[in-house]
């Protein structure tokens, strides 16, 4: 399938031990209503398990989840892994309870735009789509 034609990639992913699912739920559900494909990884996932899941499905974009406090862990470590994978044009997105400190010092890392609860769910996908299309030959 011609990639201009096909739509925008999403892989939403709740990395480690957080159980609250929700929040990734509504995401998935509202970039889905957006007109994108949505994979949703379920609970409990290892970097390693988001990164080949998104080899795999040839995302666009991955959205993480997450709520336990193990942002500073998990975003580096995922982008570790999509340069060693050779997805350096993956966005990688997400949100939760993340502090601003910490969100500017993942920014500067490579992770993109983070979001915390509240966003309106039309920002995140109109983000989404915004950089897919201006960084993946769309």
């Amino acid at each position: 399938m011609n990639k201009a034609k096909r739509p925008v990639r999403v892989l939403v992913a709740k990395v480690g031990l957080d159980g609250h699912d929700r929040g990734a739920k509504v995401i998935a559900t509202a970039l889905r209503d957006a007109g994108m494909e949505v994979i949703y990884t379920g609970l409990r996932q290892t970097p390693e398990m988001v990164v080949n899941a998104a080899l795999q499905e040839d995302v666009d974009a991955i959205g993480i989840s997450i709520l336990s406090g193990a942002h500073m862990t998990v975003f580096p470590k995922v982008i570790q892994l999509l340069k060693e994978k050779g997805m350096n044009d993956v966005l990688l997105t997400g949100g939760g309870i993340i502090p601003e400190d910490d969100m500017k010092t993942l920014n500067e890392m490579g992770v993109g735009k983070l979001f915390a609860p509240g966003t309106a769910t039309g920002d995140i996908a109109g983000y989404i789509t915004e950089w897919v299309h201006n960084n993946r030959n769309f």
